[in-house]
């Protein structure tokens, strides 16, 4: 009975873990990680522990790397220091304003920062634009990761 318990709680996980990708106030990766974990701690699937490592580092890494995403797409985009400051005070206040604020935030900073480092219009806007890729691009490596998890999750049971 405990063990069909866990597994329900592991499966709103990964569905959790699959909205969270979306939804900036969850944390998708992480949700879908635990209900991975939840289901070893069953009878029914067991994991290496090497395979639960690694997953815990892709998770860190994918979570760090989503605060940095804005960021980088703004400096490739052409966006200098100015911008890409703009774009971090642009993600920091962006979480008081969810779930809109999260993507707004950088894209504001970093257009806000190119100009206040003299840049154009043009400029800074191409370099929003940027940080706005980035958090798509992040979104997406999120999707990938909770994805992959859901399918590991399936075929615990297969």
């Amino acid at each position: 009975m405990l063990d069909v318990i866990l597994i329900i709680i592991g499966a709103l996980c990964m569905i959790a873990g699959l909205a969270g990708c979306i939804l900036p106030f969850l944390p998708g990766p992480p949700i879908a990680y635990l209900g991975l974990f939840i289901l070893h701690c069953t009878d029914k699937v067991e994991y290496s522990t090497t395979q639960l490592i690694v997953w815990l580092l892709i998770v860190v890494v994918l979570q760090v790397l989503d605060y940095f995403t804005p960021m980088l797409g703004s400096k490739y985009s052409g966006g200098s220091k100015w911008g890409n400051w703009g774009c971090i005070i642009g993600t920091l206040v962006g979480l008081l304003f969810l779930p809109w604020g999260i993507i707004l935030g950088p894209f504001l900073g970093a257009v806000i920062g190119e100009l206040l480092g003299n840049k154009e219009f043009s400029q800074a806007l191409k370099s929003g634009f940027g940080s706005l890729i980035g958090f798509i691009l992040g979104t997406l490596l999120k999707l990938v990761v909770c994805g992959y998890f859901c399918y590991q999750f399936i075929a615990g049971f297969v």
